[in-house]
């Protein structure tokens, strides 16, 4: 696996957590909206296929969130002069 994660980090991601992701990627491709599947049609779709892997006894991992941008070090910041 190019980005290797430690298993300790990883945690079990929740049937809601799978859905959203694969209902937005059969609405989008990047960031550009997709107009081949509507909206509704994504969800249900997305909420048979979680359904399907529960079944089949998938468990699905994440990654935890990634931490916010910092802007320090950043030239014209009040508080480095």
């Amino acid at each position: 696996m190019p980005n290797e994660i430690p298993k300790d980090v990883l945690s079990p991601a929740t049937a809601e957590e799978i859905r959203d992701s694969l209902s937005f990627a059969l609405r989008y491709e990047g960031r550009k909206r997709v107009h081949q599947a509507d909206e509704v049609m994504a969800r249900i779709t997305a909420e048979r296929l979680v359904q399907h892997l529960e079944r089949s006894g998938y468990v699905l991992m994440k990654r935890p969130a990634a931490a916010a941008p910092t802007t320090r070090g950043f030239p014209g910041r009040d508080d480095e002069r």
